[in-house]
């Protein structure tokens, strides 16, 4: 990368963001662990819970080219003693060994294995474990997401309240620290609040410390039909948009539900279909000073296969997943389908700084299943920094509009998207369009090449 083009990359993005503020760059989401000593309680015998768990950290790619992650054997080890403990016991053991608890979350199993230890766990160790360990179970995927839900609730609401206790007795830079940390997960709780005769909305995940990470559902992700992942890229933080976030994902859920119902008249797949929609930010995005880097992409593309891996994985049927992408969050997912951690159904690549994978059949998906849309004045689009250019005509993606003009279907007047962040606008062509492709209806987004979509199945208005 050429100086002259980090500079103009990192001078064109130093634009407002959503309603939120942004902040500094900030430390790891995890330091690396090297080992964890497990202590045994006393019904448990010293040979089979007595160990170390060697240096665990997986590759910063965690694909293995089959579609899942790679497992890590040092946190299945402790998931199997968990399993091993009388759930009179689990207590105790989960408040002797908080290190271990760290250590899976850290560098989890694959979903799939989550799922069948969680299954095969009795019901009364199963409970027991969630209140225990409420950060544990609501943060591993394979778990079900309404279990989830209730136990980072739980977690969310306990931390507020020791960090609430803790202020009077806090110096004044630890006092604002621990300010700013309640800040940000108060703006979590306001995330989850629910309009009257609104979807339901849950608390997928959740990490407590700063800058943190969350994912926050609107819909059933148990049993929806159609499951979208809006996947956020640079300058994005809880703290500063996990609202926004969540409005951006509320009113594309209301969009797909409104075309939904259009469409299921002379639609069979879509009559009473049902849908969810995820507004993620399980990643920590680059600030200013680490934006020319892919190690954060690396990082959030190993937790973006995890996310999806964890819905699959508790699911008996296969949803339709589509990911719309952001930015450097297109960079992190497209470096994640490249390496086969990811198995999704559509994808749209929105304002993309440049791809890892050279064409859309390194992405196992065709191209009717990826969409690119490049606003006007965006500055970062077409600019390939890091990698191929995903707009440019040999990576072979599909067209996606997002200038604005008139519905050809129900002649309503969409908006146009201009600059970096101006694509998801309530009401904007890009949205209409990303709606209709997380509904697997990409044969009905325009394209910008013609003044109609390619198959009309609903009467005009």
């Amino acid at each position: 990368m050429n100086v002259t083009a980090t500079t103009f990359l990192i001078a064109s993005l130093g634009l407002g963001g959503l309603s939120g503020g942004f902040v500094a760059p900030w430390a790891p989401l995890a330091p690396s662990v090297t080992s964890v000593s497990i202590s045994a309680p006393s019904s448990v015998s010293a040979s089979s819970a007595d160990m170390t768990v060697a240096n665990t950290a997986t590759p910063a790619s965690a694909g293995t080219g089959d579609g899942s992650l790679r497992p890590v054997a040092g946190a299945r080890s402790i998931l199997d003693e968990l399993s091993a403990i009388p759930a009179a016991r689990l207590s105790s053991f989960v408040s002797d060994n908080a290190a271990a608890i760290s250590t899976i979350l850290a560098n989890p199993p694959t979903a799939r294995a989550v799922s069948n230890w969680w299954k095969l766990m009795p019901a009364a160790s199963r409970d027991a474990l969630l209140d225990s360990a409420p950060e544990l179970v609501g943060n591993l995927d394979g778990v079900p997401s309404s279990l989830r839900d209730t136990a980072n609730r739980v977690f969310l609401a306990d931390t507020i309240a020791d960090l609430d206790r803790q202020l009077d007795g806090l110096g004044r830079s630890e006092r604002v620290e621990a300010e700013q940390r309640v800040h940000m997960l108060r703006e979590i709780d306001e995330a989850l609040d629910v309009a009257p005769g609104a979807a339901p909305r849950s608390l997928l995940s959740v990490d407590t410390e700063w800058p943190g990470r969350a994912a926050v559902a609107i819909g059933d992700l148990e049993t929806a039909d159609y499951v979208g992942y809006l996947i956020p890229g640079m300058f994005f933080t809880v703290d500063g948009q996990i609202v926004d976030w969540t409005v951006i994902a509320q009113d594309l859920h209301d969009e797909q539900e409104g075309w939904a119902e259009r469409l299921g008249a002379s639609d069979d797949t879509l009559a009473d279909a049902s849908i969810a929609t995820v507004a993620w930010i399980g990643y920590q995005t680059p600030g200013i000073m680490d934006i020319i880097s892919l190690d954060l992409a690396t990082e959030g593309a190993r937790h973006i296969s995890g996310a999806v891996q964890g819905v699959q994985a508790t699911r008996a049927d296969d949803p339709h997943v589509t990911l719309l992408t952001h930015s450097y969050g297109s960079t992190a997912t497209l470096m994640s389908l490249a390496d086969g951690g990811l198995d999704v159904d559509s994808l749209v690549i929105i304002g993309s700084p440049g791809s890892a994978a050279q064409s859309v059949s390194d992405l196992g998906l065709g191209k009717d299943d990826v969409f690119v849309g490049e606003a006007a004045w965006d500055p970062v689009v077409h600019t390939a920094f890091f990698g191929s250019d995903p707009g440019a005509d040999s990576f072979g993606a599909s067209t996606m509009s997002v200038g604005g003009g008139t519905d050809p279907i129900t002649g309503r007047e969409l908006t146009a998207a201009s600059g970096h962040l101006g694509y998801f606008d309530a009401g904007s062509e890009a949205m209409r369009n990303m709606a209709l492709v997380a509904l697997d209806r990409g044969d009905l987004v325009t394209s910008g090449e013609s003044d109609r979509p390619t198959r009309l199945t609903a009467a005009r208005e």
